[in-house]
């Protein structure tokens, strides 16, 4: 399966909190990823993109189940 595909086989209010709790060392805080890309990864997937707030890179994994 894809990234894009097991992002979107995460239930929609499950990925709106998943998408406004990532950690931007920027803004010291957890914040909302805006522009952001969904990746393959070993554990999971990644989503890479834009802190809301301040524009600094920012990541978060979701590990597979």
């Amino acid at each position: 399966m894809d990234a894009n595909k097991k992002w979107l086989s995460i239930p929609k209010e499950t990925r709106s909190l998943l998408k406004s709790n990532v950690y931007c060392s920027n803004c010291k805080d957890a914040v909302e990823i805006k522009n952001f890309t969904v990746e393959d990864d070993n554990l999971g997937i990644v989503l890479k993109g834009k802190c809301k707030q301040c524009g600094q890179d920012v990541a978060r994994l979701i590990e597979n189940e």
